[in-house]
């Protein structure tokens, strides 16, 4: 059986570990296929592939797009992409600079309730030159003291209708899926329980993913009860989606999510990886 993991983030985007550090890892948790899905970039991949090529890993690139669905923001898997495809370069940028627009704005918030006026900078600096996200804000309130962990400065200034809470103008799915497929990839939907819609919201989404090119749901992931994984599997075969499954990796500090860790799904004729090891 083949031991993969098709979601997982490094430090190009908002991950703890460089790019070889997390090929590393992948290995040594036994994983024998990986994509490196970050969040709206490709800048760990060259990285990643010198490493997995040292070691004898098969790397999948990828990446995880934000984008917007009927004004939810929907997070949609790119996996077996061409990263040399000519349009990279410049829907990368835009996304870049989307990101530190918003990043801006969540700075600008969060001064005015009383954070120290060095926030973005310091935010900045956790970023390491790569896609700005709230975890990088996370890490700079701790720093200032605001808060004592990461959780709680997602309870108290970064998660969902909290001050740091700004939405961004994203590409709508269309466009995300549509520059998916022009690079020789495949889309899927991520982690579609996260966004907390009912069952039959759910369906709308997946009819319309299916509308503008998606062609895979993710139906293994950590947090997934098991009720939820045979819906979503259910969901996945009625209408004809390729399957994932990944861990959604970005640190070491909780056991469930490291590399290889998620609910189980067979690599069957309807998993994504018979079109991706091809």
């Amino acid at each position: 059986m083949i031991h993969y993991d098709l979601h997982l983030h490094s430090r190009a985007s908002d991950g703890a570990l460089a790019p070889a550090e997390l090929v590393s890892l992948c290995a040594a948790n036994g994983v024998q296929v990986m994509a490196l899905t970050d969040h709206d970039t490709f800048a760990g991949i060259n990285e990643a592939r010198l490493a997995a090529e040292q070691i004898g890993l098969n790397l999948i690139v990828g990446t995880e797009l934000t984008c917007l669905w009927n004004r939810r923001s929907i997070h949609i898997l790119g996996l077996g992409l061409d990263d040399a495809f000519e349009g990279v370069k410049d829907y990368q940028a835009e996304l870049f600079c989307l990101r530190q627009e918003r990043a801006a704005r969540i700075s600008e918030r969060l001064i005015k309730k009383g954070v120290d006026v060095s926030i973005f900078d310091l935010a900045m600096r956790y970023s390491e030159g790569g896609q700005i996200g709230r975890p990088h804000f996370a890490k700079a309130l701790v720093k200032l003291r605001n808060v004592k962990t990461l959780q709680e400065a997602f309870d108290h200034y970064l998660g969902q209708n909290k001050v740091g809470d700004v939405k961004a103008l994203w590409p709508d799915l269309r466009r995300s899926v549509e520059f998916i497929r022009q690079a020789g990839g495949i889309a899927v939907i991520a982690h579609p329980t996260k966004y907390k819609m009912t069952f039959t919201k759910l369906r709308e989404l997946v009819a319309d993913f299916k509308k503008v090119g998606g062609e895979g749901i993710e139906v293994g992931y950590p947090g997934l009860n098991p009720d939820q994984g045979r819906e979503l599997i259910k969901l996945a075969t009625q209408q004809d989606l390729l399957m994932s499954a990944g861990s959604d990796f970005h640190n070491s500090f909780n056991a469930w999510t490291l590399p290889g860790r998620f609910p189980a799904l067979e690599v069957n004729e309807q998993h994504v990886l018979n079109r991706l090891l091809l």
